[in-house]
């Protein structure tokens, strides 16, 4: 991008991750607006997306940051500026964490995982390791987490995670980005992630094996 930008251009990362804007800016050699974006969509088929709940964003602060908020709002995107929008991007992807994976490799939404005796934990355990990397890399989260993790399986109830999709067409996933980051983070700073890890492992276990050719017996 950076050869054909020109210099009024403004540069904003709509994507998952924590660290998607800072290195962006260090590529680009500008500032690079992070957003967080919350909406709940799925790829039905070739060029149709389906969208199942939510689709407003948060801005970071910069001095286009309100003019911006303004044209998505009037394109009838809702649409605000916060001044902790790392910490928010955090809280999405501990939410990413507590629910991407263990969908992908169930292949269900969250609302059936929702139900499965056992899951809940699970995913509190998962909550509580990003809580605990968060606060040793000095991240304000907001709010209440296990608490927005439950909201997202009764108010997204159908939806299957990015991962799972991603699995289910034998596409590389996100999850060197959600529970991967925060394995390395823990690791980094001394603090133990195992249901984490071990979501990790799981997934990429399941993306190499529907990425590995069957080879036929002699």
């Amino acid at each position: 991008m950076a050869p054909v930008l020109s210099d009024a251009a403004v540069v904003m990362s709509l994507q998952n991750g924590v660290d998607n804007a800072s290195r962006l800016a260090a590529t680009l050699g500008r500032e690079v607006i992070p957003v967080v974006v919350y909406a709940a969509v799925a790829m039905a088929g070739p060029g149709h997306v389906r969208h199942h709940g939510r689709g407003e964003l948060a801005l970071g602060a910069s001095p286009m940051s309100e003019t911006l908020a303004r044209l998505f709002h009037d394109a009838g995107i809702p649409a605000k500026v916060s001044d902790n929008v790392i910490g928010m991007l955090w809280a999405k992807l501990v939410i990413n964490c507590a629910w991407n994976a263990v969908s992908a490799i169930a292949q269900q939404p969250y609302g059936a995982l929702r139900a499965i005796d056992g899951v809940w934990e699970m995913v509190l355990a998962v909550v509580a390791e990003c809580q605990a990397v968060a606060q040793v890399c000095e991240v304000t989260l907001p709010g209440d987490l296990p608490g927005a993790v439950l909201a997202i399986a009764e108010s997204m109830a159908g939806q299957r995670s990015s991962t799972a999709q991603d699995l289910a067409r034998a596409r590389p996933s996100e999850i060197e980005h959600l529970n991967g980051f925060i394995v390395r983070q823990g690791q980094a700073h001394g603090i133990d992630t195992p249901v984490n890890h071990t979501l990790l492992v799981l997934v990429r276990a399941l993306e190499q094996s529907r990425n590995t050719c069957d080879i036929p017996s002699a």
